[in-house]
């Protein structure tokens, strides 16, 4: 039976918000369970291998002056500038599953071992979906570092066990941090922990701004006819780095609503008219039918038939790491 109660959030009915449930204005509601039965009893997906060593051990330095990445891999990266470290979607876990037994499974380590992270100070949490919203490691991120967290409305309810601090924002909202204002602006995807929850928490990007630059970050998004993308540009001007999605695509048919492909990325890119980017969600834990070097491919010749120097788009492996240049 379809919920008539939010459990995450109350208030007020807004044009991505129903009383109930969010959505993507304009934009498509995610695929129901036909579906789902179709796509999984259809093409069978490109095996990945059982597991990929890490080509490199990395120990990040404490702070950072200017702008540095670090893949730890999937969606979560270690970005530190001015000073602060920031996570995006953290994920150590070894499966992105509500239980450890099953599910998506990590092919590749973490490109940063737990232990060897510099002092978090905040997270970036996109979206609940549980390769994004890892609660085990979101409850290790606590007792270790203590950060604060940045999320969307509904999300803050879901992490609450862990005891983390909380700025929940609607898109459109903001936030300030020491010198760093914070953005939450919308994106085309949709979250859910189970069956019955389906968008009950709001899923969104981050532009992160200072008077010296602006960074992006999306965590899960369709292209939307390039929506996420087009007021960014307007809004905000010349971003010096946009972390994109470039993975879990394949499919067509069923993902093209809430994921991406590397061409669309570039094209997004392309929008924003941004100078590097990050091409994230991919490679780590297999979700989808494409196969596991099939993003770093497909994005690779995305930006060749675009015209694009790949130095300005990279799609990292985990433990790479990468100064952006002013």
């Amino acid at each position: 039976m379809r919920s008539t109660q939010n459990r995450y959030y109350q208030g007020p009915v807004s044009d991505h918000f129903d009383g109930v449930r969010f959505f993507n204005p304009g934009g498509a509601e995610p695929k129901g369970l036909a579906d789902l039965w179709k796509w999984r009893t259809g093409e069978k997906p490109t095996p990945w291998p059982e597991s990929i060593p890490l080509a490199q051990v990395v120990k990040p330095s404490a702070r950072v002056a200017d702008l540095k990445v670090t893949m730890v891999g999937h969606a979560t990266v270690l970005v530190q500038t001015r000073g602060m470290n920031i996570l995006t979607d953290p994920f150590w876990s070894d499966r992105a599953s509500p239980v450890q037994f099953g599910g998506p499974k990590r092919v590749i380590k973490p490109g940063i071992a737990f232990q060897d992270l510099p002092p978090i100070d905040l997270i970036l949490l996109s979206h609940c979906h549980y390769d994004h919203m890892d609660i085990d490691t979101l409850s290790r991120l606590k007792a270790a570092h203590d950060p604060l967290v940045i999320t969307p409305l509904g999300n803050d309810a879901i992490i609450a066990k862990t005891g983390l601090r909380c700025r929940v924002l609607d898109w459109g909202q903001s936030v300030r941090i020491g010198e760093m204002g914070i953005h939450c602006t919308p994106c085309h995807h949709w979250g859910a922990r189970g069956v019955s929850d389906r968008s009950m928490a709001l899923w969104a990007g981050f532009m992160m701004e200072t008077s010296q630059d602006r960074l992006l970050f999306i965590g899960d998004t369709g292209f939307d006819q390039g929506r996420p993308y087009h007021h960014l540009a307007k809004n905000f001007g010349k971003i010096r780095l946009a972390m994109l999605p470039i993975g879990a695509y394949d499919p067509r048919w069923f993902m093209a609503d809430q994921h991406q492909n590397p061409a669309e990325a570039v094209t997004g890119f392309q929008i924003l008219d941004a100078q590097y980017a990050i091409g994230h969600h991919w490679g780590t834990i297999q979700l989808t039918n494409e196969g596991r070097n099939d993003p770093k491919l497909d994005l690779a010749t995305a930006l060749a038939a675009a015209q694009i120097e790949s130095t300005r788009f990279w799609a990292m492996e985990p433990a790479d790491t990468w100064s952006i240049p002013a």
